[in-house]
């Protein structure tokens, strides 16, 4: 099995930041103390594909709504490979909850701009059924699977990333 990446948290400052734009209801101290709780993605079995990565806060999800969930975890990986987030099959088979890029696609030169790479997870409530999602603090969310690509034999991509979500456009 080849070893070819490494999961880290992002900066305290950095997490900070991002759960005080969008969670004004927490205070410095409870977002610190979400921090200091994160924990690194990592594989339930030893033949697991995917690495779980675990909501920081608890949240509720009601029908046709959707969250963006700041993970703390930026992941640093060999140039020839990428992680592609998956929501874990289990929320999705009960509750039909969704990734609202479908599958998100981490780089890895992602790993190197300037919000330090952090992962953010944007998760739908899709459920036809009218079953409220309810997750508790540390509950996996979404996978990640390590990917190997290869490229074309006349690429001559020179662009260095900054950002994500739409950021090599731009």
């Amino acid at each position: 099995m080849k070893r070819i990446a490494q999961f880290m948290k992002v900066s305290p400052d950095n997490f900070l930041q991002a759960m005080k734009d969008d969670f004004p209801q927490y205070t410095d101290a409870d977002i610190m103390d979400m921090y200091e709780s994160l924990e690194l993605p990592k594989r339930a079995t030893k033949g697991s594909a995917g690495y779980d990565f675990f909501a920081p806060f608890a949240f509720s999800l009601p029908p046709g709504t959707t969250i963006k969930i700041p993970t703390g975890i930026r992941a640093k990986m060999e140039e020839d490979w990428v992680l592609k987030l998956y929501p874990r099959s289990g929320l999705g088979f009960k509750f039909r909850l969704q990734m609202n890029n479908t599958v998100g696609i981490i780089d890895s030169d992602y790993f190197y701009s300037d919000n330090e790479g952090h992962i953010f997870v944007k998760l739908t409530n899709d459920s036809n059924e009218g079953k409220t999602v309810d997750v508790t603090a540390g509950t996996g969310i979404v996978q990640g699977i390590f990917l190997e690509y290869g490229i074309t034999v006349d690429d001559a991509a020179e662009g260095v990333r900054n950002g994500g979500f739409g950021s090599t456009t731009k």
